[in-house]
Formats: C-alpha cells, structure tokens, sequence
C-alpha cells in the first residue's frame, strides 16, 4: 500500500470511528489478481439513518482532511449497502444484515485484513 492510500485509508477508518461504525476492517487486496482496487474498507451499523451518516462522515473527512472526494457513491438511497468509490480505496458502509448475508471479507479471503477498534 503506497502513502497517499495509507493515508486515505487511515482518514477514512477516523471519520468511521467517529461516527460509531461497528466491525472496521480494511482488506489489502494491492498484491491480489484481478483486484479493482488497492484496499477495502468495511464496516457497518445497524440502521440506515446510522450507515447514511457514516458515509456522510467519511466524504466530510476526506475532503476537509485530504481534499479527496469520492469519485462516485451509490446506496444512499435505502442505505442498506453504501459503496464509496476513491478509485485506489472502496468504502463499504452497509447496514449489520446486509453485511453478514454478503461477507464481503470472505469473497477476499487471501487478502490481508487489518481490524481496527470501534471507538477511536
């Protein structure tokens, strides 16, 4: 992972914390075949006003930390599964159900994971 993902990465997993995001995990998948990008980070809450405002967090940091805005952001409309597209990172905010039906970590098993706590 280069230092300007580590960064945003680091950025990003603050601003979840922040706004109360459970089970934090960030996946490198940079030395993977077939990855679409450098790193995942997942997390989740267990309702949509909740996931809704972590995804909100998140774009607030990065732009006020970095001046990074995500490229694109798709789910907000139910919040089940918000997906934050910042090219080298993904971000993925989904709502406890939803996470645990498409075990996102287990489709990237051979990546490395990092676990981070809850509170910061």
């Amino acid at each position: 992972m280069n230092d300007k993902t580590r960064t945003l990465t680091d950025a990003i997993v603050r601003a979840m914390q922040d706004k109360k995001a459970a089970r934090i995990v960030s996946l490198d998948l940079g030395s993977l075949d077939g990855s679409i990008c450098d790193t995942f980070v997942i997390c989740n809450a267990d309702s949509t006003t909740q996931v809704a405002a972590i995804a909100a967090g998140v774009e607030e940091s990065t732009v006020k930390e970095l001046g990074e805005k995500p490229w694109r952001v798709q789910g907000l409309d139910n919040a089940l599964w918000v997906a934050m597209d910042y090219g080298d990172v993904m971000v993925h905010v989904f709502q406890t159900e939803m996470r645990d039906f498409y075990r996102l970590e287990e489709l990237w098993a051979d990546a490395p994971a990092t676990e981070y706590t809850s509170e910061y």
